[in-house]
């Protein structure tokens, strides 16, 4: 039976819709949140996954029907998942994933399907707030509900979920999700605001996001499905026991020694192949023998996490000795490249990132087919995590959501910075390759990627570095970490990543794998980056310490003109034959693919940029564009080339794409029999513009341009 509820959230209309659609999903719900509609629904499998962790699907597919478009290319339907939708998906997945309970193991599956889209109402925020009550609302055991928000800036006043004019005037666009007392995932880019101010959003959100996870427990309170028992995947007590005192004391020694990653991680490897081999003799003849050696496997990696976990927290020391502080050993470089238009090398520790910076034309900025009201971008920082770079070996493909997500962390965080068109005309592309990695390669990426924008000359802000923190808990005890590396990462219970300049925060992201962090914890991870920050951004300012002056000889240089609107069909021509022709002709080449060839951008507005690496050719594409749009003064005098003799006349092009008729008449102040007799092709000549006929031809006149007195001589001549 269908059940509908309302909620008047922040001025606008939520409604929630269930029993009518998707009946034989274990849950769904209809989002209606103003004009913006989301099906989400979910399913859980009836068996136990044999995998050793929890399968959780989330997807989040947009429909460009939402949006009233017809998907481009050849298919005509919607492919792959935008990177845009990607993100959302993760998103989601980040708050949802803790809510279940350890050793869950049977496959669960969200869906989230975007139906209609009002850009004014966040679908990304009504799929997050859906796929919380499909699983509420369904038999699935889930320890929820969460809800997410957008939270927005604009002077002093906060805002929830701000709408598409609001988003492009805040200093700030944060999105928190949480469950009613607890912050579980931010999400953040912001132009250099302070921490405080940050700490203020967090709690401006959580607000909005309690009032959402009550009337949501309304909702599940009336028509939620009595949840189901499964079994949880668990190991015997009594192997548990045994297998844990026969290896803590060797695995709390190879976690103690002051060896580097590699070596570490090989004396670790050797304990537990000890513990593997050591239990393969004592259950030889068990019939069950895989998969108690699994389970010894498993333990020792427990074990692992819980020596970590009292180490940090208890005695303050690191598998790395360092103190809770403190930064790894840090080392930067630029111009690694020589034909890049810009490169950097940044480590810290054993994380390292090359950066390039590519500049081109507009033209060249990046096409998005999706649902938001933002078509094109300009600026972009892909993100390249190859296997090499953790020492092993892999499948290498497309990007994934990880690789997707941590290059739109560290696109974020530079974003801010960046200069706008009218300032640098160029589309900018970062790529960060991850060379070795073992603790937060974004945020190498994000200083990596600074230092080599500066080496390429684009004029950004401020420098901006990122460091990643951690958090350890055990019972009321925490530890803060900065600079986690990856076995901190592993074990830990956050990873909270800030990016910004010496002023202030331009990015931030946080995941957690427990269920909420309190406010207190994340002052005091906030505080600890804002000291890392500055640590690194003084290594930074002594490679450069400001954007060059001149860019790469090997980058395109601009020059730019404006023409009048009604001009641009003019340098355009019919079908593009006049710009083809300009192009060919300044650049000397047979095609305008050609890698040689100028770049011309137009705007509607008749802003001209040109783009080429070498500024002769520049000049004389701009000469040749000035040339089709200037136009000639009635009754003022040019000089000319004859192209071509007829007999009724001579025509001269003034300058090139400007040509006009000298009728035989106009030649010379006596009478002309023959034009051949006064003028040839290639003959200069100086001729005064009459103006245009009632065709559109231009009539130039020889003998009006000639001096008076030359004119009394020819008479006298006669």
């Amino acid at each position: 039976m269908k059940r509908e509820f309302k909620l008047d959230f922040r001025g606008r209309n939520l409604t929630v819709e269930t029993g009518e659609l998707a009946k034989q999903a274990d849950g769904a719900v209809l989002i209606r949140y103003g004009d913006t509609v989301v099906l989400s629904c979910a399913v859980m499998s009836d068996n136990v996954s044999t995998a050793d962790f929890f399968p959780l699907t989330v997807l989040y597919q947009e429909k460009l029907y939402s949006v009233g478009k017809i998907p481009g290319g050849f298919i005509k339907r919607e492919g792959r998942p935008t990177d845009e939708a990607t993100l959302t998906a993760r998103l989601i997945d980040r708050p949802i994933r803790p809510m279940f309970a350890d050793g869950f193991r049977n496959e669960v599956q969200v869906i989230n399907t975007v139906l209609s889209v009002d850009p004014d109402n966040s679908p990304e925020m009504a799929a997050m707030f859906g796929a919380s009550l499909a699983l509420g609302v369904s038999n699935i055991p889930f320890d929820g509900p969460i809800a997410g928000v957008r939270v927005g800036k604009i002077g002093k006043e906060f805002l929830v979920n701000p709408n598409v004019e609001e988003t492009e005037q805040s200093e700030l666009l944060l999105t928190i999700a949480g469950t009613k007392t607890d912050i579980c995932m931010i999400e953040a880019g912001a132009k250099e605001v302070s921490e405080d101010t940050m700490l203020k959003a967090i709690e401006f959100g959580q607000i909005a996001i309690k009032e959402l996870c009550e009337f949501q427990e309304k909702i599940i309170s009336e028509v939620g499905r009595e949840k189901v028992t499964v079994d949880l995947a668990a190991i015997d007590p009594e192997l548990t026991s045994i297998v844990k005192e026969y290896t803590k004391e060797a695995l709390t020694e190879a976690l103690k020694s002051d060896k580097e990653k590699t070596e570490k991680n090989a004396s670790i490897e050797a304990v537990k192949e000890q513990a593997i081999g050591h239990f393969s003799e004592i259950y030889a003849t068990n019939e069950n023998l895989a998969d108690i050696l699994k389970d010894v496997r498993t333990l020792v990696d427990e074990l692992e996490a819980e020596i970590v976990r009292d180490l940090i927290v208890l005695e303050h020391i690191r598998p790395d000795g360092r103190a809770l502080d403190e930064i790894r050993p840090l080392s930067a470089s630029i111009d690694i490249l020589p034909r890049t238009h810009g490169s950097a090398l940044f480590t810290r520790g054993q994380t390292q990132a090359l950066s390039t910076t590519t500049l081109g034309a507009i033209g060249e900025h990046q096409i998005l087919d999706g649902l938001g009201l933002e078509d094109a971008k300009r600026f972009m920082l892909h993100y390249n995590f190859p296997n090499f770079s953790v020492g092993e070996t892999g499948r290498y493909g497309a990007p994934g959501r990880r690789e997707i997500g941590h290059g739109a962390l560290g696109e974020r965080a530079l974003l801010q910075v960046m200069p706008s068109e009218e300032e640098f005309p160029y589309t900018v592309r970062v790529v960060s390759e991850i060379l070795e990695s073992n603790g937060s390669s974004s945020q190498a990426s994000i200083c990596a990627g600074c230092l080599s924008l500066m080496a390429a000359g684009v004029p950004i802000k401020a420098p901006v570095a990122g460091i990643a923190m951690g958090l350890i808990t055990k019972g009321k005890k925490h530890a803060v970490l900065t600079d986690i590396q990856g076995l901190e990462d592993h074990m830990g219970d956050m990873d909270f990543k800030v990016a910004g300049t010496k002023n202030g925060i331009t990015a931030l992201q946080m995941d957690i794998k427990i269920k909420g962090i309190t406010k207190s914890i994340l002052k005091e991870a906030l505080a600890q980056a804002h000291k890392a920050r500055q640590e690194i951004l003084e290594l930074m300012n002594s490679i450069i310490s400001e954007p060059r002056k001149e860019l790469s000889p090997y980058a395109p240089k601009i020059a730019m003109i404006d023409i009048k609107p009604e001009k641009i069909k003019d340098v355009i021509g019919r079908g593009g034959e006049m710009i083809t022709k300009i192009i060919l002709e300044a650049s000397n080449v047979k095609t305008v693919n050609d890698k040689d060839a100028v770049k011309v951008d137009i705007d509607d507005d008749g802003h001209v940029v040109v783009y080429h690496t070498d500024q002769a050719i520049i000049a004389k594409t701009i000469e040749m564009i000035e040339n089709v749009v200037k136009e000639v003064e009635e009754g003022k005098n040019y000089t000319g080339r004859v192209t071509k003799v007829e007999d009724f006349g001579c025509f001269v092009e003034l300058w090139q794409g400007c040509e006009g008729l000298v009728h035989v008449s106009q030649l010379a102040q006596e009478r002309v029999n023959k034009p051949s007799d006064v003028v040839k092709v290639g003959d200069e000549i100086i001729v005064k513009a009459l103006g245009y006929d009632n065709r559109g031809r231009l009539n130039l006149s020889r003998k009006d341009a000639l001096p008076k007195k030359d004119a009394k001589e020819k008479s006298k001549g006669e």
